[in-house]
């Protein structure tokens, strides 16, 4: 029977966090939010951006993805091995890199994310009980 791999859990240091926040851009209908703990950026219910353990990921058109790709560091986003998310790059140490990098591949991702359709948001616990009867 074959093993599934350990999936393991890391908290982004706080430096990067402070970074990710800082070059989030602010209004034009973005939210920040924790999935899986990490801070990620979302537009329209849609993630544009976030963090996942060290790095960095962005959701970029198939153009800017290939241009991303290109760059020392960059990579397919694989949350788990051999599950990888179409669309999205991951960023290794982004903290030393220059800000200005990180909020332009940020610019982008945004610009690109805002056109996809945008996502319903759930219904709560409580309309999902009254639609059920409860």
């Amino acid at each position: 029977m074959p093993t599934k791999p350990k999936l393991t859990w890391e908290k982004s240091a706080g430096e990067l966090v402070a970074l990710f926040e800082r070059v989030l851009p602010k209004g034009e209908a973005v939210v920040q939010k924790k999935m899986f703990g990490w801070p990620c950026g979302f537009v329209n219910g849609n993630l544009f951006a976030g963090l996942h353990k060290q790095s960095m990921i962005f959701r970029l058109s198939a153009s800017d993805h290939a241009e991303f790709l290109k760059l020392d560091g960059a990579a397919e986003f694989e949350p788990m091995p051999g599950r990888k998310m179409k669309g999205y790059g991951i960023l290794g140490d982004p903290l030393s890199r220059d800000p200005r990098e990180i909020e332009r591949w940020m610019k982008r991702s945004l610009e690109f994310t805002r056109t996809l359709p945008g996502k319903a948001k759930a219904p709560g616990p409580a309309k999902i009980r009254k639609k059920a009867g409860t």
